[in-house]
């Protein structure tokens, strides 16, 4: 199987994950190694579903798995996503549906293989975009309105970042220049230091624009990207960053919004997460389970609303994009401390 080469970091913090089952015993490693396929597997994810509900928004995808491949597969919940990763490393998942720092973790320290990646919304990665309520000093040209799709919401961009009556991509990065035009003391809404869209791409950006975010702006701590977007909207901060498009988390109660918080630019792209498997596992049943998942969504009706219900995704797809999870692992290493 194809393994990615990646750089160490530390392990993230990592929850107790809530297992019904486990994979598999030495024998079934040993049958694994020698090619033969185990007779059940089990996948690990954090869904979107809670509560009771849980073993039935679960049954759809495993059945279809199951169904297949031949061979039981067994679902089971991780507490959080770095669970998942614990999970994996210690033989009690075969495969891990989780997020981008999670993927980059399982590759790099259980030598796991990257097989999908997630899609939202026909994507499978996502700027942070900056927003401001001072256009003057960020816009080099007048901010023009194009749609975000995915609420069918006209709203404002500048720098180049979208065309003038066009449905927006959100592809950057874009207008990163823009950054340098910060001045000493400017505020600047931030969200948690692990927030890859709210904090960390949005540090990076502005460090290699020349700024000194710990000593050249004022920090307005926030929380949440609704709370970022909201804090340029009443003047609380004059840049903040979020997720694209933020925005649409507030125009609801602040109709004006769209177009009085103008994007004026995007950072490198963000990797969605998406799905590993455990080296153990032979390379055909790894073919074959990368096929059928890749496939599911689009298999039923109910297989797309399992997608979406369960992990808030429209698709998976099997172009990896292991350079952004790559990149996105040297991003963490610089916040790991």
């Amino acid at each position: 199987m194809r393994k990615t080469p990646l750089a160490t970091i530390s392990m993230l913090a990592v929850s107790v994950l809530l297992l019904s089952g486990c994979s598999g015993d030495s024998s079934a490693e040993a049958d694994a190694a020698d090619g033969d396929w185990p007779e059940a597997i089990t996948l690990s994810l954090v869904p979107s579903t809670e509560g009771e509900d849980l073993a039935e928004a679960l049954d759809p995808l495993t059945s279809y798995l199951s169904d297949n491949l031949g061979i039981d597969v067994e679902g089971v919940v991780a507490n959080d996503y770095a669970a998942t990763v614990e999970a994996l490393g210690a033989d009690q998942a075969d495969v891990v549906i989780t997020d981008a720092g999670s993927l980059y973790n399982a590759v790099e320290q259980h030598d796991a293989e990257l097989i999908l990646r997630d899609v939202r919304f026909g994507a499978t990665s996502y700027a942070a975009v900056g927003y401001t309520n001072n256009p003057d000093t960020y816009c080099d040209d007048e901010p023009v309105m194009a749609t975000y799709d995915a609420a069918g919401t006209e709203m404002a961009y500048c720098n180049g970042l979208e065309t003038a009556g066009d449905v927006a991509t959100g592809d950057g990065p874009v207008g990163t220049e823009a950054l340098e035009n910060i001045d000493a003391g400017t505020e600047i809404a931030l969200q948690a230091a692990t927030s890859p869209a709210g904090y960390q791409y949005p540090v990076v950006a502005m460090q290699d624009a020349g700024i000194d975010v710990d000593n050249d702006i004022t920090q307005v701590p926030v929380e949440g990207n609704n709370n970022a977007v909201l804090a340029v909207h009443n003047d609380d901060a004059e840049i903040s960053f979020g997720y694209w498009d933020a925005r649409d988390s507030i125009v609801k109660e602040a109709p004006d919004a769209a177009e009085n918080v103008v994007a004026f630019t995007y950072t490198e792209m963000i990797p969605n997460g998406g799905v590993a498997a455990a080296n153990t596992l032979p390379d055909d049943l790894v073919a074959e389970l990368t096929t059928l998942m890749d496939d599911y969504a689009g298999s039923s009706d109910e297989a797309a609303d399992v997608m979406y219900d369960l992990v808030g995704l429209s698709d998976w797809t099997a172009e990896t994009g292991d350079e952004e999870i790559a990149r996105y692992g040297e991003i963490l290493e610089m916040f790991a401390n």
